[in-house]
């Protein structure tokens, strides 16, 4: 194979700023990680409360290991359906007040494999233009139509569903908390419009589950909008600690999805492992709600005063909080010498974020110190 026009096109991105390269973490997640053999503080995890090396979830995992294998060896429509799946289907749809639940292997996986199952190229998806990249490739599966509005735009979002056919099938799809911005969707503004406009409602809670809600359920259950959201997807790897994803809906609507859905159709079940230490890290965040402080106030706090050196954090209200740099060239090394002084932060570059806005993407923990957060601000202001 010539590969010429490979290296062409990797010199681009390396001449553009825009090269990527993988990192090599010789410890487990956490505040602090051993970074290519270094100890760093890592403030680009989404591991929001801390639970990725917790070890009831670890303990739940080996025990899972002992009791069912490892692998599942099959589909869940072969046989490869275990009782941690159907646990945590039935601990997931009562956490959420759902009739149902269904588990997908990854957040990806959902987002591609739910919305081609119940879209085609008759109806429209009207998706926020910062939406995660998986509901794109989800809408472009399925053929459909896909009108983008504007940015948390609920005005445009009415516009748009204004001129479309009545009898037209509609999706309304967006992030509740986006994962590059950090900002909020405004969720109820966007229910309201489907409910008028009779358009089905899907909401991505990738990076609200467990950070928000009086029991973690995510923004939706903050907003106490359950009972209106057609289906709330999310994932199980990121404040929960674990791995997989899944969607909390009615119960036709998981008896359609484990028929058409082909995401989760032809693919290997999770192992067994995996669905039963997420069933604990349910059950440590039910009752986190002292993490969810921790997690408020050192964002808060952070937040404000990276704000007050200067830095534009755009729009966060959340733990995630972009220092928009613009330049990729620039986002890099800004990186690149916070790392020399022991602190990891990633710069998030297009095609990740639109042109002009390339960041760093600072994450917060609730186990991350005061001192942590200090240490970070102190190699923001020499630099």
């Amino acid at each position: 194979m010539n590969t010429d026009f490979l290296q062409k096109d990797l010199q681009a991105l390396e001449d553009l700023g825009m090269y990527r390269t993988l990192k090599t973490l010789d410890s487990p997640q956490g505040r602090e990680i051993i970074l290519d053999g270094r100890r760093v503080l890592n403030f680009c995890s989404n591991d929001y409360l801390g639970l990725a090396n917790d070890t009831r979830i670890k303990r739940a995992a080996a025990e899972a290991i002992e009791k069912h294998g490892f692998g599942s060896g099959a589909s869940r429509l072969v046989c490869g359906n275990m009782s941690p799946h159907d646990g945590l289907e039935a601990d997931l749809a009562q956490f959420k007040n759902t009739e149902s639940a269904l588990v997908y292997s990854s957040g990806y996986m959902a987002n591609t494999g739910i919305i081609p199952a119940l879209m085609d190229r008759h109806s429209v998806v009207l998706s926020d233009r910062l939406n995660h990249a998986s509901i794109v490739d989800g809408i472009v599966l399925a053929r459909a139509k896909l009108v983008r509005y504007p940015h948390a735009d609920v005005q445009a979002l009415g516009e748009i569903l204004k001129n479309l056919p009545v009898s037209q099938r509609k999706l309304i799809v967006t992030d509740s908390v986006f994962s590059m911005d950090g900002d909020r969707a405004p969720l109820k503004e966007i229910v309201d419009l489907a409910s008028s406009y009779e358009a089905m409602i899907m909401v991505d809670e990738a990076h609200a589950f467990g950070v928000f809600g009086r029991c973690g359920g995510g923004l939706v259950e903050e907003l106490s909008l359950g009972a209106q959201v057609d289906i709330q997807m999310g994932t199980l790897s990121k404040a929960a600690g674990c791995f997989g994803a899944y969607v909390c809906t009615g119960k036709v609507l998981r008896d359609y999805l484990i028929n058409k859905s082909r995401s989760f159709i032809y693919t290997t079940a999770m192992p067994p492992a995996l669905a039963q230490a997420a069933r604990v890290a349910l059950k440590i965040i039910l009752g986190g709600s002292q993490l969810r402080r921790n997690l408020q106030e050192n964002s808060d706090y952070l937040r404000a005063e990276i704000k007050a050196m200067g830095f534009d954090t755009m729009n966060s209200t959340t733990p995630i909080i972009p220092l928009l740099v613009k330049d990729p060239a620039q986002a890099v090394a800004l990186s690149k010498r916070l790392l020399e002084q022991g602190i990891f932060v990633q710069a998030i570059r297009p095609p990740t974020v639109p042109k002009g806005t390339a960041r760093l993407r600072l994450t917060v923990t609730a186990t991350h110190t005061k001192e942590d957060l200090d240490q970070l601000l102190n190699a923001l202001k020499k630099i």
